[in-house]
């Protein structure tokens, strides 16, 4: 028995390494955020193996569910949407769970939007910190000051109708000169990198309506 995470391509299909494309059409059983979505990637590579939905809303009610069926497997894959399970995505929650009840847990390499905009920066990219998407209310002023003191950079997720907002609030607190840079729809046909300063930012995604997934690395802070 055991689970294998998998992580998937966050746009282009060609990112899938051939030991995942493998898990992926000999696993019992495969895990996944959206079955649709899953099904598209199983067709590209000639997998038909079962699709089970385990998402944000039902992990914790399937949890032990799911620890019995991989009990009584061989082999189970465990995907998300896109990019690597457990980073911003369902995931910690069921692998935790194996490893407590003694259960092999693989985890393949694999794509992720993270170290691709981290690298296109330009910034510091020898120690990083990794904030995932920001609070939407409670506790997203405290962790803005957070990531404003934070001295290495900060890498964080953001959806195209938050982006403006986030980036005004950082520049509050970190001032309109901290260098930024802004990736988005990372290994798809609209792949694009905006480099400058918060306020330069600002100032191009107020004439350019923000579209896509949005991956935003800020420099860390200095003192003066």
């Amino acid at each position: 028995m055991k689970l294998v995470v998998v992580p998937t391509p966050i746009g282009n299909l060609g990112d899938l390494t051939p030991r995942a494309a493998e898990v992926l059409r000999t696993a019992d059983t495969i895990y996944c955020e959206d079955t649709r979505e899953s099904r598209k990637l199983l067709q590209h590579i000639g997998s038909d193996r079962p699709l089970i939905a385990y998402h944000q809303h039902n992990e914790h009610q399937r949890l032990d569910t799911i620890l019995s069926h991989i009990r009584s497997s061989q082999s189970c894959a465990l995907v998300s949407d896109a990019g690597m399970p457990g980073i911003s995505d369902p995931g910690f929650l069921l692998v935790r769970a194996c490893l407590n009840a003694g259960i092999q847990v693989e985890c393949l390499p694999g794509p992720s939007a993270i170290l691709p905009a981290l690298v296109l920066s330009g910034l510091p990219c020898e120690r990083f910190a990794f904030e995932g998407f920001l609070p939407h209310k409670k506790g997203r002023e405290t962790r803005i000051k957070a990531i404003a003191s934070e001295r290495r950079t900060t890498v964080m997720y953001e959806s195209p109708h938050r982006l403006l907002k986030t980036l005004s609030q950082l520049e509050v607190h970190c001032g309109q000169e901290r260098a930024c840079s802004v990736s988005r729809e990372l290994s798809k046909k609209f792949e694009e990198t905006i480099r400058g300063t918060l306020r330069e930012l600002i100032a191009h995604f107020t004439s350019h309506e923000p579209r896509g997934e949005f991956v935003i690395v800020l420099a860390g802070h200095r003192d003066e």
